[in-house]
């Protein structure tokens, strides 16, 4: 192979490597080389416009592809703490955190049972707490709410 010959045209190089890393992508890397491959592309584009040495392509192509996978991360990252719904789905009891409640059989020894919707659970307190109180449900614990009453 002709170096002055690769030299002259580093930009195919880039672009090929960019190509074959987005296709080895596509067969199932799990992301590992997405950021890779366009950055090999993006150096490539900038090597065609801009001739530069071999040992800038090589730094810009490095760096670059670090840059983009911290970015990609960090966007990964704000993107699943938004996502809370999702992550709840058929976890119904973990869904109910934070929600009131009417008790509707007092507590006593502890246990009670409080009305949530179009159904009743059975609720842990700390206190004695009468039938008609609010509360609101501070933990789950398998099918057992516990709740703590809320100061009017």
């Amino acid at each position: 192979m002709d170096v002055e010959l690769l030299a002259e045209n580093a930009h195919w190089m880039w672009l090929s490597l960019g190509g074959l890393l987005l296709a080895a992508e596509m067969l199932g890397a799990s992301g590992y080389l997405l950021w890779s491959g366009v950055s090999a592309v993006i150096i490539g584009l900038l090597t065609w416009v801009l001739p530069l040495p071999w040992a800038w392509q090589g730094t810009l192509f490095a760096v670059l592809t670090i840059i983009t996978a911290l970015l990609w991360w960090y966007w990964l990252r704000s993107r699943s703490r938004r996502i809370t719904d999702a992550t709840l789905l058929n976890q119904r009891s973990r869904q109910l955190i934070g929600v009131r409640a009417t008790v509707t059989e007092a507590v006593e020894d502890g246990i009670g049972r409080a009305r949530i919707g179009d159904s009743t659970w059975r609720i842990k307190a700390d206190e004695v707490l009468s039938v008609g109180t609010t509360v609101e449900v501070i933990a789950v614990d398998g099918i057992t709410l516990h709740v703590r009453a809320l100061k009017v």
